[in-house]
C-alpha cells in the first residue's frame, strides 16, 4: 500500500460520511429536508467541526489541571520546609539571645560576643579572627545556624512567592480553558437542539455510513497487517483491556476517570493504571510521551490515537475494532478504529511480552450498539434504548 493511500486512510476515517446525503441502501429513506434546511453532509460536518473544537479545549484543560495538580504538592511540600525553616531560625535566635543575657549580667559593657550578636552582618563579624577567639565554638555553631537558617528561609521564602504566582497563573489559564470546552459543548447542543427529528436520524444514518466505508477502506488498506484478530497482548494490556470492556455502557463525561463515568483518555488511563501502570492523563500526553508503534504491530491493549491534535485516544480490542468513550451523550462502547480519523498507535509497555492462550474477552450485549459520533443525551435519535 503507498504512504498516500495509508495516509489518506488514517486522516480521512469519516470522509464517508461528510459526503453522504441519504442513509445507507440498508436502512430506511428519511424524509427529504426541506428547501432552506442545511444539508446533512454540512450538518455532520460542522458537528463535528464543533466537537473537534470542544474535546481539543477539553483535552488542554485537563493537562493544565494535570500540571495544577502536581505544582500545588510541590508547593505544600515547600510550604513546610519553610515552615520548619523558620522555626530553626526561631530556636536558633532563642539560643543566642540566651547567650547574649549570659554574657550581659556577667560584664558591665558590651562583650565582643555580644557587639556580634548586634551586628548587621552577624556571620561577617563571626568571620573576624578576635572575635572567633573569645566565642565558644558552640556559640559560634549556634550564630552559624542562625545566619544559615535565616538564609534559607528566605530563599524558600522566595521560592514560596514565586510558587504562589505560578499557581494563580495555571488556574487562571485553567478557567479560561475550561470555558471554551464548555462553551464548544453549548455550541453542539444548541446545534442538535434546533435540528428535527428526521434531520437527526438522517444525520445519524449519513455517520453510520460513513464510519461503515472507513472501516472499509481502512481494513482492506492491509494497515494493521496480517492477522491483527490473532496477535496476543501482554499480561498488562490483556488487564487493561478487560478493565475497558468492563466499563462498556458507562456514561461518557466530560473530565471524568471513573468509576461510574468516563471521558476519553479517562478511560484509558484508568485501565492502564488497573493493570498496574501508571500512564499521562490526556490523549495529548499519552500521545506525546508513550512508545508509538506501528499499525501493522498493533495488539490489544494499546493506544489508538485520532485526529491531528491527538484530541481522542481509545483501547484496541483486535480485530480492527477498539473499546472507547466516544463524546458527551454517548457511552462506553466497541467502535470501528476508523470511526474516527486515527493518527496512530501507542504502547504503554513497550517491554512486555506477548501472552501464549490469549482468549479475547467476552462482550456484553449490545457493546457495539449506539452512536460513534456522540449525540447529546437528550437529542439522540433512539435515546431511550439501552445502550
Amino acid at each position: 500500500m503507498s504512504g498516500r493511500l495509508l495516509r489518506w486512510v488514517c486522516t480521512g476515517a469519516v470522509v464517508g460520511a461528510l459526503v453522504m446525503t441519504a442513509p445507507g441502501a440498508h436502512a430506511a429513506p428519511a424524509p427529504a429536508p426541506d428547501p432552506g434546511q442545511r444539508p446533512v453532509s454540512e450538518l455532520l460536518t460542522d458537528l463535528q467541526r464543533r466537537y473537534r473544537s470542544a474535546e481539543e479545549a477539553a483535552e488542554t484543560y485537563k493537562a493544565t489541571a494535570e500540571k495544577l495538580r502536581t505544582h500545588r504538592a510541590s508547593a505544600a511540600d515547600l510550604d513546610r520546609k519553610l515552615a520548619r525553616a523558620r522555626a530553626s531560625v526561631r530556636d536558633s535566635r532563642g539560643a543566642a539571645g540566651r547567650f547574649a543575657r549570659q554574657q550581659y549580667q556577667g560584664a558591665g559593657e558590651l562583650s565582643p560576643y555580644m557587639r556580634l550578636l548586634l551586628a548587621r552582618d552577624p556571620q561577617r563579624a563571626l568571620d573576624q579572627g578576635h572575635v572567633i577567639q573569645r566565642v565558644a565554638a558552640g556559640r559560634a555553631a549556634t550564630v552559624r545556624r542562625l545566619t544559615g537558617g535565616e538564609k534559607r528561609a528566605g530563599v524558600l521564602a522566595g521560592a514560596a512567592r514565586r510558587a504562589l504566582a505560578t499557581e494563580t497563573a495555571l488556574a487562571a489559564r485553567q478557567k479560561k480553558q475550561r470555558d471554551a470546552a464548555d462553551s464548544g459543548l453549548r455550541e453542539v447542543e444548541e446545534l442538535l437542539s434546533s435540528l428535527s427529528v428526521d434531520e437527526l436520524v438522517a444525520l445519524r444514518q449519513a455517520e453510520e455510513s460513513g464510519t461503515a466505508e472507513a472501516q472499509r477502506r481502512f481494513m482492506s488498506s492491509g494497515a494493521l497487517g496480517g492477522s491483527p484478530a490473532t496477535r496476543p497482548p501482554s499480561r498488562q494490556g490483556n488487564a487493561a483491556l478487560d478493565y475497558a470492556v468492563r466499563q462498556i455502557g458507562r456514561p461518557y463525561e466530560w473530565g471524568a476517570e471513573g468509576p461510574d463515568a468516563f471521558d476519553c483518555s479517562g478511560l484509558t488511563s484508568r485501565a492502564w493504571a488497573h493493570a498496574g501502570r501508571k500512564i499521562p492523563r490526556t490523549s495529548q500526553e499519552q500521545w506525546a510521551e508513550l512508545r508509538r508503534v506501528p499499525l501493522s504491530k498493533l495488539r490489544p491493549g494499546d493506544l489508538v490515537v485520532y485526529f491531528p491534535k491527538a484530541t481522542h485516544v481509545a483501547i484496541y480490542l483486535g480485530g480492527g475494532k477498539v473499546v472507547q468513550a466516544p463524546r458527551p451523550g454517548s457511552r462506553v462502547k466497541v467502535s470501528p478504529i476508523a470511526a474516527n480519523p486515527v493518527l496512530g498507535a501507542v504502547r504503554p509497555d513497550p517491554g512486555g511480552r506477548a501472552m501464549s492462550g490469549y482468549t479475547p474477552p467476552k462482550l456484553p450485549a449490545g457493546a457495539a450498539s449506539g452512536s460513534d459520533l456522540g449525540y447529546s443525551r437528550a437529542q439522540a435519535p433512539g435515546a431511550t434504548d439501552s445502550r
